[in-house]
């Protein structure tokens, strides 16, 4: 049977992953309150190698996904964005460079590793002075009502133990009439997407993760954790359910990613 799920499928998951105190990890069913140490613990691994892994693993294509990203984000001089599960700062540098000086960046992300590397990635490029780096949980943002104009997470929610509250918290931290953008891999569209996917995920990415950063097991978490993430259209639920209107996806690379979009009323 093909690791992929159906739509089925994860709308069952979805309903299943916070029964009593459980949730998944992979494809492995843990305590809620272990998830964060688990995904914590794959990040540290990587996180020293994680820009050349991404380049290797997309074969650069993540690249143009996150230029997609930054023109439908609409962002302009002056404003106030949030970029959670920042990571190594792709997005959040090029969103300092757009708001300017009168504007403020704040590069969020759970795990310390990941945002050192981010931190001392701007500062070698020279972005200081309208950036904030903070440590956050995105289920319960650290931030005040109605303060940002942009939240994006960028491959970041299928992480998240509890995505739903993730999405209110998201919300709440957005001013009236704020998007949010969720940049996350996917469901392809097509069968032969869909094996050529699978076979990719589950035999190539463990072995360059063995040779590049010598984990093979966090590069195996982090194909099955594709798997496990909703769908398009369950997403979109999620966001609409949330809060969210004006909410839509626009499908790259036959789905193998989507980029999700919602408005604060």
């Amino acid at each position: 049977m093909s690791a992929l799920k159906s739509a089925s499928d994860h709308g069952k998951q979805m309903s299943e992953q916070h029964s009593g105190d459980k949730t998944h990890f992979g494809y492995k069913t843990v305590d809620s309150k272990e998830k964060e140490k688990l995904v914590a613990s794959v990040f540290h691994s990587v996180a020293g190698r994680y820009d050349l892994m991404n380049d290797l693993m997309s074969m650069g294509i993540h690249r143009v996904w996150k230029r997609f990203t930054l023109e439908m984000s609409a962002v302009r001089r002056g404003q106030k964005v949030l970029d959670i599960a920042g990571g190594t700062g792709d997005l959040a540098m090029k969103f300092a460079q757009i708001v300017g000086a009168e504007g403020r960046v704040v590069l969020a992300d759970i795990n310390d590793s990941m945002l050192h590397m981010g931190r001392d990635k701007l500062t070698d490029h020279g972005i200081i002075g309208n950036i904030d780096y903070v440590q956050a949980n995105a289920e319960c943002l650290p931030f005040a009502d109605n303060t940002f104009d942009l939240v994006t997470i960028s491959f970041g929610l299928r992480n998240v133990t509890d995505k739903d509250a993730a999405l209110r918290s998201m919300l709440r931290v957005l001013r009236p009439g704020g998007r949010l953008l969720i940049l996350e891999f996917s469901k392809p569209k097509h069968l032969i997407t869909s094996k050529v996917y699978d076979a990719y995920s589950f035999s190539a990415l463990p072995l360059m993760g063995k040779l590049v950063t010598n984990d093979s097991e966090s590069y195996r978490y982090l194909a099955e954790s594709i798997r496990m993430h909703p769908d398009q259209d369950t997403l979109e639920g999620m966001m609409k359910n949330a809060g969210f209107v004006n909410t839509g996806y626009h499908n790259m690379s036959d789905g193998v990613v989507a980029l999700h979009k919602g408005i604060k009323p």
